[in-house]
């Protein structure tokens, strides 16, 4: 299966998915770290995707979401934007709005 089309298939098949540097229980970089704690604190499952250990993903997924930068939050299919927009949202409390919805809670 092509990078873009496996891309296209996770963010399809994950109504939450986080692209991010390492694992939520160990992330490899201090935005993939606030950003997932963010997500945890929502208190929703989400899916993610360790860009680390997928070159091929880490390299194409920027000119597919026209997003350079890693984390990236994808929520129904659309990018809702990396750590400073996460943070951001988590601290109005339009995160926890958007996973609930998101799951159907």
């Amino acid at each position: 299966m092509e990078t873009l089309d496996r891309i296209k298939q996770q963010i399809a098949e994950n109504d939450i998915l986080i692209y991010m540097k390492g694992s939520p229980k160990l992330p490899m970089c201090g935005f993939s770290a606030q950003a997932v704690q963010a997500l945890m604190q929502c208190g929703e499952e989400f899916a993610y995707v360790d860009i680390l250990e997928n070159p091929d993903i880490r390299s194409e997924l920027p000119n597919y979401a026209n997003w350079p930068t890693f984390p990236q939050l994808w929520v129904k299919g659309e990018l809702i934007g990396g750590c400073d927009i996460i943070l951001e949202m988590f601290q109005k409390g339009e995160l926890q709005s958007v996973i609930k919805e998101a799951r159907g809670a």
